[in-house]
């Protein structure tokens, strides 16, 4: 992917016009690595104890299939991405 290649928004819906927008004011994050690597999440609502723990992203793709989770917690010394560090059914 390089810089100029849109990121799609976590969460966005399948018929989504344009998935790829960003709201101004908000945070994001790079998902890197696994079934949603190189998509936007938005964490504007979340607080710092919760951006430190990281999320379980219902991803269609995961080794669970369908309703499987993704597991991204935030890269070390890097506000702005989180790894995946596997996936867990549901």
């Amino acid at each position: 992917m390089t810089e100029h290649t849109p990121r799609r928004i976590y969460g966005a819906d399948h018929d989504d016009p344009d998935p790829y927008t960003t709201t101004p004011g908000h945070d994001y994050v790079e998902l890197v690595g696994g079934p949603l690597d190189g998509q936007l999440l938005d964490v504007t609502a979340l607080t710092a104890d919760e951006r430190a723990d990281g999320a379980l992203l219902i991803a269609p793709r995961s080794a669970y299939g369908p309703g499987g989770r993704a597991d991204y917690e935030p890269r070390p010394g890097c506000a702005t991405r989180w790894d995946w560090s596997g996936d867990v059914p549901w």
